[in-house]
């Protein structure tokens, strides 16, 4: 039976002061498929280390199922291995020395259990993972892809309660990486095991996550769906954090002639001096007709994004716009009109006031 995880009012300081992590308070649902998602320097990787017990928080505690496994304020402390944790790594740290049948049986062999409770395991692990055929191979004669595969089955063998994966994707390249995405996802829906993902990648974080958690400077930023972090980010960094490509983000002062063109004056509180306007280059497009335009301006760059094609327009003089092209007959040097689907306005202190829709 799946458990979930608590995380309450956990900070973390580092000697002399450096504030990794600051009143972290998070539930984890039982089976859920959790993302921890941040650049580097964030606090991410402290707090999955924090779960795992081998950080301890200079405050709070940390709840798995019913069991408090870390409370700094009473002494309680439960050591790594008694936590039953699966942990995959950057590196997946596989013993180069070793088979992939005894990598996968390593931490069996470290509990003691029986030797033919061991073999069962380790098989019907490697079955479900789809590599009962590497069984007998060393990592240097695996692909990443398939050294993954084996770390993974090492962290699972164990039949724990929490799985973290702490950028497991990182030294995949771009291809194996949508592959093994796709089966990680797999496996937990599969096994129905609570699994922490800590990346600072959004690509991997929306592929997998069920909820994401936004940190920044050891602060949670935003906890939600990757369509609610998408479709309406708390604030500028958010914003300017998610999505690919990224958000077009300038900030105006609110007497500013874009603002009068989008009509967007009675949306502003008048307390503001300057506002944040964020539009997805996926919510605004390049049109020809220039007289039913939000916005106008000359195309500099068009480049393509997979399958999509993007312009970069130059409004003003200080501000360019990334937008869709979906007209063929845009070329490099046009003038074009640019119109707006929807757009998000945050406040001079960076927070979201509304999302305005056209």
């Amino acid at each position: 039976m799946a458990v979930g995880v608590k995380i309450e009012n956990v900070t973390k300081v580092f000697p002399p002061k450096v504030v990794a992590l600051k009143n972290i308070n998070i539930e984890i649902k039982p089976s859920e498929f959790f993302v921890i998602l941040g650049p580097s320097g964030s606090g991410k990787t402290t707090l999955l280390r924090i779960i795992a017990g081998l950080d301890v928080p200079t405050k709070g505690r940390v709840v798995i199922g019913d069991r408090v496994v870390v409370d700094a304020d009473k002494g309680v402390f439960v050591e790594p291995r008694d936590r039953n944790i699966g942990m995959v790594f950057q590196n997946w740290a596989l013993y180069p020395h070793m088979t992939a049948y005894d990598n996968i049986a390593f931490p069996l062999k470290i509990k003691k259990l029986p030797k033919e409770e061991i073999d069962r395991r380790v098989k019907e692990v490697a079955e479900a993972l789809g590599i009962s055929d590497l069984l007998d191979r060393k990592p240097a004669h695996m692909s990443g892809g398939q050294q993954q595969r084996v770390a993974v089955a090492r962290a699972l063998v164990k039949q724990p309660d929490i799985l973290l994966l702490d950028e497991p994707f990182s030294n995949l390249d771009a291809r194996i990486r949508v592959t093994a995405r796709e089966f990680v996802r797999e496996i937990q829906k599969k096994l129905g095991i609570t699994t922490i993902l800590v990346t600072h990648d959004q690509a991997d974080a929306f592929a997998v996550g069920d909820r994401v958690m936004v940190l920044r400077n050891g602060v949670m930023q935003q906890l939600g769906t990757p369509d609610e972090l998408y479709g309406a980010p708390v604030n500028v960094f958010v914003a300017n954090f998610i999505g690919d490509p990224p958000m077009n983000i300038f900030q105006l002062k609110t007497i500013h002639p874009i603002i009068d063109s989008l009509k967007i004056k009675e949306y502003i509180p008048p307390n503001n001096e300057f506002v944040y306007i964020g539009i997805r280059p996926d919510e605004a497009i390049a049109i020809k007709d220039l007289e039913n335009a939000h916005l106008k301006g000359k195309v500099v760059i068009l480049k393509y994004l997979g399958s999509r094609k993007y312009a970069k327009v130059k409004v003003t003089d200080d501000i360019s716009i990334r937008v869709l092209v979906e007209d063929e007959d845009i070329k490099e040097d046009s003038e074009v009109g640019i119109y707006i689907r929807k757009l998000h306005l945050f406040g001079s202190d960076g927070k979201r006031i509304d999302t305005i829709r056209f």
